[in-house]
């Protein structure tokens, strides 16, 4: 009899124990469940979030947006930033119906950034995407006092010019002038100053556009063009470049302005003292002084 009642308490407790692993696998399930049901994203430092989808799993896209609107607004987010890639397009529409709208698209063209700004009694403080583009140009001046000059494709009447172009994603300025001289010439250089600059409304896409001069010291003196965009480089005495009928008045400009001297616009390279990227500072040169005491 004693032996049956501990068979008996023996089956009952596996029963009790597989009954707990049971509710265990339950819950972690439920908790499982809710963790996916929200998405987490990143915070920023002006109270907004960005979720990049290639990042977080989910399975039930409407559903964990709508429970993750309900815990940012109780968080006091603000913006809401959606990362959405071409592999995950079919959310766009689940994202406009919950009042989301397209801000940028990433440069490679491959992923589309949408927001949405969360307070309902505050007017949105989401900025727009960038509304200006950079470009850059050199005066590159030789020994013999001569300028280095191109003539670009694509033109509708042939100018002649000072080599440059756009400023590439993370790229300083100076480098990117060499880079232009460079890569239009094959002429080697290095960044000496900023001469001058001008800033240009309504241009390519819509967008304003500032266009830096930069004093570049020739390397080399040996030019090999880029046929793919330029019709004729040369050498050219600053003289013949500030008289030629086919150079516009902003170029020549600038060229006078450089030759005339003006205060040195130097670079210095430092690490900005919140974001802790770097950065390169543009102020007149500092001068040499020596303690006469």
């Amino acid at each position: 009899m004693l032996g049956l009642n501990i068979v008996r308490f023996q089956s009952r407790l596996a029963t009790t124990y597989h009954l707990i692993l049971s509710a265990e696998k339950i819950l972690n399930k439920t908790h499982l469940s809710r963790a996916m049901s929200m998405f987490t994203g990143k915070r920023d430092n002006y109270s907004g979030v960005t979720v990049d989808l290639s990042q977080e799993p989910y399975e039930d896209f409407h559903q964990q947006l709508e429970q993750s609107l309900i815990k940012w607004k109780s968080d006091k987010v603000r913006g809401v930033w959606f990362n959405v890639s071409l592999s995950q397009a079919d959310v766009i529409p689940v994202l406009t119906r919950h009042g989301f709208r397209f801000h940028h698209v990433s440069i490679d063209g491959n992923t589309l950034i949408m927001t949405k700004w969360l307070p309902e009694d505050q007017e949105s403080r989401i900025p727009g995407y960038a509304h200006t583009m950079i470009g850059a140009g050199a005066v590159v001046i030789n020994d013999k006092n001569q300028l280095l000059v191109v003539k670009e494709f694509y033109r509708s009447r042939p100018q002649w010019k000072l080599p440059g172009g756009h400023v590439d994603p993370s790229e300083d300025i100076g480098e990117a002038a060499k880079r232009e001289v460079l890569e239009e010439t094959n002429i080697k250089t290095e960044f000496h100053s900023v001469v001058a600059f001008r800033h240009t409304h309504k241009a390519a896409f819509g967008c304003s556009d500032i266009y830096f001069i930069v004093r570049l010291k020739p390397l080399s003196e040996d030019i090999i063009k880029d046929d793919r965009e330029i019709t004729d480089s040369k050498w050219m005495d600053v003289d013949e470049f500030l008289n030629h009928p086919e150079v516009h008045e902003n170029n020549r400009m600038f060229v006078r302005k450089c030759m005339e001297n003006p205060a040195e616009i130097a670079g210095y390279s430092a690490i900005h003292p919140v974001l802790k990227h770097p950065q390169f500072l543009y102020f007149p040169a500092l001068k040499n002084t020596t303690d006469s005491s």
